[in-house]
């Protein structure tokens, strides 16, 4: 099946919102379970989220790893407001620094190493994907942790359907929608691979779920 684009920012407030209210529980916690079992015993400073939505997966990073201060950088509006509610409401508002940004290789959230560089559910969103990957490429430096998870699309739009009446079949039908769509966009783990020797990245790419992979590793390897 071949990828069908969907709009790059959720800028509109009834869908950050059914996002936000959505229930991510399952995939957000395996993205912690994953990251650690596939970097090991991380112990970042400083970290750095890009795509960071309404700041559930910062929020989880934060109580992961007590002792970091995290960059959370996203390019919609509306799910900055959600994720300032939400971190307020946790009382780590002096931990998770949040920024409405584009992705950009001249970013002006650079400042000083970041030990670990994350993004979840972005990758889908971008027709150009180099736009995260050399993201990634310029604002590392030697030793710094890649973590990326993101949704696979299936081999076919009937697939597709089967996996939202699965997973998201108590959700609202906006929501289903957005899932949907967001299946037919998201790449294959070929197109990936692909995708990070264009950018000079030797990243591992591992299909994690019927619906997930994620891309890993260190940039003392990526060179």
């Amino acid at each position: 099946m071949q990828r069908r684009p969907e709009k790059e920012v959720m800028d509109d407030e009834a869908n950050a919102l059914a996002y936000a209210r959505a229930d991510f529980e399952q995939p957000h916690q395996q993205f912690i379970d994953f990251l650690r079992q596939r970097l090991g015993p991380v112990t970042p400073r400083r970290v750095l989220d890009l795509g960071c939505g309404p700041a559930d997966i910062s929020l989880r990073l934060a109580r992961c790893f007590p002792h970091c201060q995290i960059t959370a950088i996203d390019a919609s509006r509306p799910m900055l407001a959600l994720a300032h509610r939400a971190v307020n409401a946790a009382g780590l508002g002096s931990r998770i620094h949040l920024q409405h940004h584009y992705l950009s290789v001249r970013a002006p959230w650079q400042e000083g190493a970041y030990q670990l560089i994350v993004s979840n559910s972005l990758l889908h969103h971008l027709d150009d994907p180099q736009a995260l990957w050399q993201t990634l490429a310029h604002h590392h430096e030697r030793g710094t942790e890649i973590f990326v998870m993101d949704l696979l699309r299936p081999s076919s739009e009937a697939v597709a359907r089967a996996l939202v009446e699965h997973y998201a079949a108590d959700e609202p039908r906006l929501l289903q929608d957005d899932f949907y769509n967001s299946l037919l966009a998201a790449y294959r783990v070929e197109e990936v691979q692909e995708q990070l020797w264009a950018a000079g990245l030797s990243l591992t790419v591992e299909q994690v779920s019927d619906r997930h992979l994620i891309v890993y590793g260190d940039v003392q390897s990526s060179q």
